[in-house]
Formats: C-alpha cells, sequence, structure tokens
C-alpha cells in the first residue's frame, strides 16, 4: 500500500484555503443568479461592451452565466472571480470585485455574505 502524502500546512493557509473556496462557492452562485435588487450585487458592463450593441451584450451575460473554464492564469487565488471567453470572435473578461454592502469599498470579510456585496463587470481587456 502507497502512504498518501498529505502537505504540511499552516493554521492561516488552512483558513485562506477554506475562506477561498467559501467565495467561489458564492461567486458560482452569483453568476447564476438572477438579481431582482442590488442587495446580493450588480452587473455591469463597460462602455466599450454597450457599444457592441443589446444582442453583444445578452450573449455575454448567457456566457458568464454558464461559464465554468477558469484557469490559473486568470483565477489564480480560485475564487472564481474572473474569467475570459470569446462572443462573436471578440475576448470579452468578466472581473467580480467583493465591496462592502454600501459599495464604497472592499468587503471586510468576503467570504461573509451579509457584509459582502458583488459587483460583475463584462468588460474587454483593453478596457481594465
Amino acid at each position: 500500500m502507497t502512504p498518501i502524502k498529505i502537505d504540511k500546512v499552516t493554521v492561516e493557509q488552512f483558513g485562506e484555503a477554506l475562506r477561498s473556496e467559501a467565495i467561489a462557492k458564492q461567486n458560482d452562485a452569483f453568476r447564476k443568479m438572477i438579481l431582482l435588487d442590488e442587495s446580493v450585487g450588480r452587473w455591469v458592463v463597460t462602455r466599450a461592451v454597450y457599444a457592441e450593441g443589446p444582442a453583444f451584450v445578452a450573449a455575454c451575460i448567457l456566457a458568464v452565466r454558464k461559464f465554468e473554464d477558469f484557469t490559473e492564469e486568470m483565477d489564480p487565488y480560485g475564487e472564481r472571480s474572473m474569467g475570459r471567453l470569446e462572443i462573436e470572435g471578440k475576448t470579452v473578461w468578466f472581473k467580480i470585485d467583493l465591496y462592502d454592502v454600501d459599495y464604497e469599498g472592499g468587503s471586510d470579510d468576503p467570504s461573509e455574505v451579509t457584509k459582502t456585496r458583488r459587483v460583475l463587470t463584462i468588460l474587454f481587456p483593453s478596457d481594465y
């Protein structure tokens, strides 16, 4: 029988891994839900994306909702907060930022949904 290799981790690393996993699950749920108000978060598109027209924006929204192809390059913390996709031959990014409940700054505890509001931005790489 081959022994199982277990990496040594600190309490801080363990806590950070659990925190990132919680944020990833919340971000997935946020991307897939239909928002009735801004109590959970909001979706925005940049002017450049908006200028492509309503059909393009709708295609972006549908693609972001279905997106599952997260890479370490685009999502290095494993929080499923940023992705890249192709829409009508154009590269589009989406990014989820985690704000406090008043949308005035970063959340003090991003893994706690009652203290965090999400803003999902759909943008072109040139908008970043």
